[in-house]
């Protein structure tokens, strides 16, 4: 067990024997049933998670986080019979993305049933569904016998936690434990899929599960749409998924998306746009600056999946650095890195 900085602070149980892993799972499972939330990890991101059945509990959630309302949360099952008892309908193609994808980083919104409480969908009548590949949080969610509504373990529009240090520094002094299950090993939110359309399934939110994998499994009569989300939310209107809000995984430092042809050309952008050279961090993967005046350099691979794996953690230390500015190298245009790129996208937005 540790508390970093004493009392008033969250617990981060460790997990990395048999027994730590069993004590966790139970310390986590024993405050979910009391109607508590508890930080757990997930492969894409560390999510904040309470008893989907309780609204109360759900409620907690967005009072740590100051999410709002309108911005449902996904639930989280440990198998194919607990999902379905969350849906009133389960279509063909649900069942054929779930056996292809799950346990993994892929949401189905369907149909919600009865019992999800109005303060996981936001209102609305869809519920978005998924089957993590985490041990942690499937023993969890077995031990406790129900579902885990669980949004990502931060503030409302802040960057995502990818280890449990991120969400102590975050939410440490508001919530009771932080079980530690090392680093979440996709780093990005998962793909969202809406299959209660009527027939025709919507990329809600790109994930590290591509369009292009999705439509090698879903018969091609089905058909995928990516769904238009610039003004979804607007005037407080219930959304179908998160990840929707124009701005969102943020950093406190001011994000900017650059191309740039060597340094000598990204010094006569930042100079001209009145940039101070020492207050930026700078995050490449292709055209690396050497470094000298900036007030720092990271690399980032150029393989999307490594990069979805970086991304998160690169922008915390560059807010933990006292970065004013993060300048960013825009990333390829395709399918694989189509997830990053929305990522940035709204992380750089200002509203």
């Amino acid at each position: 067990m540790m508390n970093p900085q004493g009392s008033g602070r969250a617990e981060i149980l460790p997990t990395h024997t048999a027994a730590l892993f069993q004590a966790a799972v139970r310390r986590a499972a024993a405050l979910l049933r009391a109607g508590e939330v508890v930080a757990l990890p997930t492969e894409t991101v560390y999510g904040l998670a309470a008893n989907a059945w309780d609204p109360a509990a759900v409620a907690k959630i967005f009072a740590v986080k100051d999410r709002p309302a309108h911005n449902p949360v996904i639930v989280h099952v440990a198998d194919l019979a607990m999902a379905r008892a969350c849906a009133r309908e389960w279509p063909a193609a649900a069942e054929a993305l779930a056996r292809e994808f799950w346990p993994g980083p892929l949401t189905l919104v369907l149909r919600r049933e009865a019992r999800i409480p109005d303060a996981v969908t936001a209102g609305g009548d869809t519920v978005g569904l998924r089957w993590p590949s985490h041990p942690i949080m499937q023993a969890v969610i077995r031990e406790c016998g129900f579902p885990l509504a669980a949004p990502s373990a931060n503030p409302a529009n802040a960057i995502s936690p990818t280890n449990a240090r991120h969400v102590w520094e975050s939410l440490g002094g508001r919530i009771r434990l932080v079980v530690d299950g090392g680093q979440s090993q996709v780093g990005l939110e998962s793909t969202v899929v809406d299959l209660a359309g009527g027939g025709v399934a919507r990329v809600l939110r790109p994930g590290m599960i591509t369009e292009a994998a999705l439509r090698r499994v879903v018969p091609a009569t089905f058909g995928l749409e990516a769904a238009r989300t610039a003004d979804a939310g607007a005037g407080g209107a219930p959304l179908r998924s998160p990840g929707q809000l124009a701005r969102h995984y943020s950093p406190q430092a001011r994000l900017e998306l650059r191309s740039w042809v060597d340094e000598a050309d990204l010094r006569a952008q930042l100079a001209a746009a009145g940039i101070s050279l020492g207050t930026v961090h700078v995050l490449a993967h292709t055209v690396v600056p050497l470094g000298a005046g900036f007030g720092a350099v990271s690399v980032i691979p150029h393989d999307a999946e490594a990069y979805a794996r970086a991304l998160y953690g690169e922008l915390h230390q560059c807010d933990a650095g006292g970065a004013a500015w993060i300048v960013v190298e825009a990333v390829p245009e395709s399918d694989e890195w189509r997830a990053i790129a929305d990522r940035l996208k709204r992380a750089a937005t200002r509203i």
